[in-house]
């Protein structure tokens, strides 16, 4: 894995695309057009990442048959002009002392209704609303939630590697030592493994021992790892800008029948999700296929969460794998498929892989086993 294929980076003409692409979505949706902050939409669209995200405005504006503007403060456009998608765009770059709203309000319709980034800051907002108070905005999310759901050849290689990566770091980390350590020492040696295995920024290491696994978003501490413990696995984050996410159960020693019925439960229902994923079922599908399973077996109460969510250049993005999202499915679309049972005060299971949308069905980007692990 370490000796692995450098990824290709995109080009100017890929990120063209990708603004070509969605302001006819903007305009599809009945928007005057896209206000992109810096971001994971901002460095989907051009490559660009401000070294830090302050408060002077950085602004690309995407609008149907005008050319994207990256609007910039001037101390950093150096660094927009060297970013992949530079020479798909112009820059307009504003000094202090300056207005750089009324430089963007001059690239935009006042009485226009806009889609704007989830994390832009709420002082940019603000200020946009106060100088063309004829403008309106609805988040990107709301607005467009698909707009990075549906993925190229190319991304889909990078996600396919990030997975590959994140399962060498599983099969690295089942031959450690759990017991008797701490579980923050494991989840540094799960974040050293998937650095050493291609990952330039780790998102999150869970490691839930006994009780703490029936908590699915527990907080690693210090609680000493047991004999007869079972261990939820949660671990991914970023390689080459794409991300990894995978959770596999593991157990100290031997497990009781009952941990290896409800391990082998969520296993089930993990398979009957996964096997729900085909062009035109609805995300909500793959969430009831697996939470049939488990509400079968009479734990329906104990599965706490939604089913899945969408990966890209975030570990989380839409679309969701929950009840009430019709959102057909679409060959290219990525997400995860990751049901659970979390028992109050005794132990958890989860067991998850990211999955994309094929033409005929779904293929896993992670291939480790999903029968039971037993750890020392």
């Amino acid at each position: 894995m370490t000796g692995s294929r450098p990824a290709v980076p995109f080009t100017a003409d890929d990120y063209r695309a990708r603004m070509e692409r969605a302001a006819r979505a903007a305009a599809d949706a009945g928007l005057a057009g896209l206000l992109v902050a810096p971001g994971p939409d901002l460095v989907w669209l051009t490559g660009y990442a401000p070294t830090a995200d302050t408060e002077r405005l950085t602004l690309l504006v995407l609008a149907p048959g005008r050319d994207p503007v990256l609007v910039v403060p001037t101390l950093e456009a150096p660094d927009a002009e060297k970013a992949a998608g530079a020479p798909a765009l112009t820059l307009r770059d504003w000094t202090d002392g300056k207005d750089p709203y009324a430089a963007t309000a001059a690239l935009l319709d006042g009485a226009g209704r806009f889609g704007i980034s989830d994390n832009a800051w709420a002082m940019h907002l603000l200020a946009l609303q106060r100088t063309l108070p004829g403008t309106s905005y609805a988040s990107l999310t709301e607005a467009l939630p698909m707009l990075r759901a549906v993925k190229d050849t190319a991304e889909l290689e990078l996600l396919a590697a990030a997975g590959a990566a994140a399962d060498a770091a599983f099969e690295e980390i089942r031959k450690v030592r759990f017991g008797g350590r701490w579980e923050s020492e494991v989840a540094a040696d799960l974040a050293d493994l998937l650095r050493r295995f291609g990952h330039s920024q780790v998102d999150f290491t869970i490691v839930a021992s006994g009780p703490n696994g029936a908590n699915p978003h527990h907080e690693v501490g210090d609680r000493v790892i047991e004999d007869g413990d079972m261990i939820v696995l949660d671990f991914g984050g970023l390689k080459d800008g794409y991300g990894s996410d995978t959770s596999r159960t593991v157990h100290v020693g031997g497990p009781t029948d009952e941990e290896r019925r409800v391990h082998d439960l969520v296993r089930e229902a993990q398979e009957a999700g996964f096997r729900a994923v085909r062009p035109g079922a609805a995300c909500q599908d793959v969430d009831r296929a697996a939470r049939a399973v488990i509400a079968d077996a009479g734990y329906g109460e104990y599965f706490i969460h939604r089913t899945g969510h969408g990966i890209g250049v975030t570990t989380h993005e839409p679309p969701y794998m929950i009840e009430g999202e019709e959102q057909p499915l679409v060959p290219g679309m990525c997400f995860s498929v990751e049901p659970g049972i979390y028992l109050p005060g005794r132990f958890g299971v989860r067991i998850e892989d990211i999955v994309t949308v094929t033409e005929d069905g779904g293929r896993r980007f992670n291939d480790t086993t999903r029968e039971l692990v037993l750890v020392e």
